[in-house]
């Protein structure tokens, strides 16, 4: 392979951002310019939208109007729903997630009325950011009940963001330790650079396309194991350990064997991930409230012997799974939730891709056969 090529676009650095960094002296995740510890230990999620769409966190009235108008938008459609319900309940539910995205795309014929307007205004786009930020809690909620064979639970109005999905999920009214908990792994999880998907949305977003196409083909990029499927994969080897007297012989079997250890390790993040700390804060507080030392025991002598072997640490992925599946979601909704979360950055970066656009075309080199003919 060539020296100056990137595999994966390793180290190259393809555009500006004001939306999110990592601050390198901190180590913090910065959106907009503040850590996101902070963020998380001290603003509701929507406040948080409001930031990464528009720069600045929201006063009293700005977010009173968010707040307005994410709950005009929280009932799932019924065509949504009609085609959620011709998925297989054997298919992940990234692909309900993924078709519902699209049928509400669809059903927004501004967006795709004309394809030489196709990427839309910023007062289109933020709107539709606003309807998918809404709808998303409901499309992830009703596939997780409908797996169980329960019936759909509509939206509360008197209930903020991060408790009215808790309430769509389970059909009761959520612990306020619970509701915190959930709330700072939607902040944690809500933007991280050019990412994967990120910037698989932009890149289809630099084709003027429009934003709803964009957000289903960062669905499609989060989908994969090595981005966000790794939360699912996090609770499947707490499964298969059991217990944290298992986890030295499990460790030994599965290093033996080069299995790669999902929940560990990130390419940003070379000495901890910086969102831990917080997400791992608010696991406690969950195993606390639950009374499952059970779930502590096996995270800390997991981590304690996989950083002592390899020196790589965990990210986050590793304390939200856990977290998740003590609140109560199945592990197939873990990557939906990411969804719904991610979809704030994602719709950020879409708008200010498209504020200041160049079409996304790399090149590539090629190491293919030299010319040739047919023989006659």
């Amino acid at each position: 392979m060539p020296e100056d090529i990137k595999k994966g676009l390793a180290g190259v650095v393809v555009d500006t951002t004001a939306i999110s960094k990592v601050n390198p002296e901190t180590n913090s995740l910065l959106y907009r310019g503040y850590p996101v510890q902070e963020l998380a230990g001290t603003q509701p999620f929507e406040a948080v939208a409001y930031l990464l769409w528009h720069g600045e966190l929201p006063d009293a009235g700005q977010l009173a109007q968010l707040r307005a108008e994410e709950r005009r938008n929280r009932a799932l459609a019924d065509d949504v729903k009609a085609a959620i319900d011709l998925i297989p309940l054997e298919a992940h539910p990234m692909d309900e997630v993924r078709t519902a995205v699209s049928v509400i795309g669809a059903a927004d014929t501004s967006a795709g009325g004309s394809v030489l307007n196709a990427g839309g205004s910023p007062e289109e786009n933020l709107a539709r950011s606003i309807r998918l930020f809404a709808a998303l809690p409901a499309i992830v909620a009703y596939g997780q009940r409908r797996r169980r064979g329960q019936e759909i639970v509509p939206p509360r109005d008197d209930l903020d963001y991060s408790a009215n999905f808790l309430w769509m999920t389970f059909g009761e009214m959520p612990d306020p330790v619970v509701v915190d908990a959930f709330n700072r792994s939607m902040i944690l999880y809500a933007e991280h650079s050019f990412n994967a998907s990120t910037f698989t949305a932009r890149v289809i977003t630099s084709t003027l396309s429009d934003l709803y196409s964009a957000v289903v083909g960062a669905i499609g990029a989060l989908k994969g194991p090595l981005h966000g499927g790794a939360n699912e994969a996090v609770l499947h080897i707490f499964d298969e350990i059991g217990d944290a007297a298992n986890v030295k012989p499990w460790l030994d079997e599965a290093l033996a064997h080069k299995r790669k250890i999902m929940g560990f390790g990130h390419r940003v993040y070379k000495h901890g991930d910086s969102r831990v700390p917080t997400m791992k804060a608010a696991l406690d507080t969950l195993i606390e409230h639950y009374g499952r030392p059970d779930v502590a025991e096996l995270y800390d002598t997991l981590e304690r012997e996989f950083v002592a072997r390899k020196g790589i640490h965990p990210n986050l992925d590793y304390p939200s799974g856990p977290a998740y599946n003590l609140i109560g979601f199945d592990t197939l909704t873990f990557t939906p939730l990411f969804v719904a979360s991610r979809v704030t950055g994602w719709t950020a970066h879409i708008m200010e891709q498209g504020a200041s656009n160049a079409l996304i075309r790399p090149l590539s080199a090629y190491n293919g056969p030299d010319e040739r003919h047919v023989a006659v």
